[in-house]
């Protein structure tokens, strides 16, 4: 079967963005072209690739199957059309584009950027947090270089297992229920009880409490996870959070940690990247180094 490059590009394009509009702005064509581009290829490859949705459309599992080869053929092709060059972490001032949430910086950023400081002093880190949604585009259009998190709704990226955690709940040392509950085993009707304090920019731990049917008992909806030492221990409300991210508040006699029985309460933290982008030097190093740092960290202390 011969197809035309440029149709494998529009595909490309379309897959990233979830939104044929987008794709065409992005490849700099009409968005007639590109939706006709795309009918040429749903005819040779007779399945319709991409089906309406009410923000985009969504890939079929053809089209899935078709991403993973056409992005890294992609990426193969500009490599080697790419003029040879090299990374020099000691004199690079290279920009790394990064997705962390709040909680995310506050445990990751720590030790990359003591790293980065030995290894490559030049390197530039910016970080902010992109809506789920919107990463893979991101990272396969470079707007965004790498993104760490638990991350369930990015769907199409290259990713790297970094570490597992679980999600628990604290509450302050003195709270006035915990003579009434163990600290272990806790069972999930018995979170009825507390009120909470969730973080807006932390859907899944909103979720959580969603399932268990206990929106009603949320009473402050905080911006940052920054916040929620001082409130949790100058309040009664008790809060979701990622287990080892709780071991570092600080004093730690001042909270306690419960484990109770929380739906999907185990996750894992991964690195997500772009198919299109992997073979770049920088990006290279950079993965690489995420990996050593905090893949390291999770084996020792588990």
């Amino acid at each position: 079967m011969n197809v035309d490059l440029n149709l494998l590009r529009v595909f490309d394009a379309i897959y990233a963005a979830r939104n044929i509009s987008r794709a065409a702005e992005r490849l700099d064509m009409s968005q007639p072209a590109c939706s006709q581009a795309l009918g040429r290829l749903r005819v040779l490859l007779h399945d319709p690739l991409f089906e309406r949705t009410a923000g985009g459309v969504k890939p079929t599992e053809r089209a899935h199957q078709l991403a993973r080869s056409v992005q890294g053929g992609l990426a193969m092709l500009e490599e080697g059309l790419r003029e040879p060059e090299a990374f020099h972490p000691a004199t690079s001032r290279a920009e790394l584009k990064l997705h962390l949430t709040d909680i995310g910086e506050m445990r990751f950023l720590p030790r990359l950027m003591s790293t980065l400081r030995e290894r490559a002093p030049g390197v530039h880190v910016i970080t902010r947090p992109w809506p789920q949604p919107d990463i893979a585009e991101a990272l396969h259009s470079q707007a965004l270089d790498l993104a760490i998190g638990y991350l369930p709704l990015v769907q199409g990226t290259l990713k790297v297992e970094l570490l597992k955690d679980r999600y628990a709940l604290m509450v302050r040392a003195g709270h006035p229920l915990l003579r009434q509950v163990k600290k272990s085993g806790l069972a999930a009707k018995a979170l009825g009880q507390f009120d909470f304090v969730t973080v807006r920019s932390h859907s899944e731990t909103q979720r959580i409490l969603q399932v268990l049917r206990l929106e009603e008992q949320i009473r402050l909806y905080a911006a940052s996870f920054l916040a929620l030492p001082s409130i949790v221990r100058s309040t009664d409300l008790a809060v979701v959070i990622p287990r080892d991210i709780a071991h570092e508040f600080e004093p730690r006699n001042e909270f306690v940690l419960l484990e109770p029985d929380l739906p999907s309460r185990d996750f894992t933290v991964s690195l997500h990247y772009g198919r299109r982008h992997e073979h770049d030097p920088f990006l290279r190093w950079m993965r690489s180094l995420v990996v050593e740092l905090f893949q390291e960290k999770a084996q020792a202390g588990r």
